[in-house]
């Protein structure tokens, strides 16, 4: 509806370009001074990214801040995600010397792959203690990532109870909690941590466009039109198919003309014909966050 923002390109935006945005309040310098406090407690540290987006839901200040402790690469959501892409990212990181699962906490997909991913990297931890009489010792992980990626929830899977709140919005776990659990090790569940600021401005699309900054700090109907663009060069026949729209037709259209398309097809239409854009950008989002529209990755291991 807001012709005036509909003039841009999708991929030029100004909620990423001329908005002074505070990633940074208190509470995530908190979480960097008790991931580093908390260290020394722990064996492993489980970075959780968020399968559809793992380059972008990953904190590039994580690996300075938890310095050469063991680490396990959980790749969340992975039943929203492609899964011909998800299988990529795994064999990317074994050939890059690491270790990654994929899973689903709230579906509760492959969970105990985490335990038996973490013992194997620390079978030498594990066969040092037996050798001392400490046979069954208890290990511990301290499982970090950015906002709304599913902590809470793989504690909860893990624990076997709520344990930790879990709400489908950013910035939820504010403070650590150790948590028990069935796999042989206790778990210390960090509050999500942003970084200072996003260099590349496509890093904060994502993460916007998969909910993990929250969406009344942009501007809904300009990430729509993202949204429609990205979906329209990585995953067109899922697009067209959902919304009943033209393929060869919308190949040529902008962002925000073809959330436009969208819109009246879905019959979103106020006075004087004119789309109402922002309900279709709501609905949008949130069909893509419910995988309504398909099992789509925004993020390949070639993009690095």
């Amino acid at each position: 509806m807001k012709n005036n923002r509909q003039k841009n390109d999708g991929a030029n935006v100004r909620g990423f370009e001329k908005t002074d945005i505070n990633w940074f309040p208190g509470h995530m310098a908190k979480t960097r001074r008790l991931i580093k406090e908390n260290l020394k407690y722990v064996d492993i540290v489980i970075e959780l990214l968020d399968a559809r987006i793992p380059i972008s839901s990953k904190n590039p200040d994580i690996a300075a801040v938890t310095e050469n402790k063991p680490l396990l690469t959980v790749l969340n959501k992975s039943s929203i995600a492609d899964p011909a892409v998800t299988k990529r990212w795994l064999d990317s990181c074994k050939a890059n010397g690491g270790r990654a699962v994929a899973v689903d906490c709230v579906k509760n997909e492959n969970i105990g792959a985490i335990g038996s991913a973490a013992r194997e990297i620390l079978k030498e931890k594990i066969e040092k203690n037996e050798s001392r009489g400490m046979a069954g010792k208890r290990l511990r992980a301290m499982i970090v990532g950015i906002p709304n990626v599913g902590k809470s929830s793989l504690v909860n899977r893990l624990g076997k109870a709520k344990k930790a709140k879990v709400e489908d919005r950013p910035g939820v776990t504010r403070d650590k909690q150790w948590v028990t659990t069935d796999l042989g090790f206790d778990l210390l569940d960090m509050p999500g941590v942003l970084w200072p600021k996003f260099e590349d401005k496509i890093i904060g699309e994502n993460l916007a466009l998969t909910g993990a900054i929250k969406d009344a700090v942009l501007d809904i109907e300009e990430l729509g039109a993202i949204l429609c663009k990205r979906l329209i060069s990585i995953a067109p026949d899922k697009l067209t198919e959902r919304y009943k729209l033209d393929g060869e037709k919308i190949k040529a259209l902008e962002g925000w003309q073809i959330l436009e398309e969208i819109g009246r097809k879905r019959g979103f239409i106020v006075s004087g014909g004119e789309v109402n854009t922002e309900r279709a950008a709501i609905m949008l989002l949130d069909e893509f966050r419910g995988c309504k529209i398909g099992r789509i990755s925004l993020e390949t291991p070639e993009d690095r």
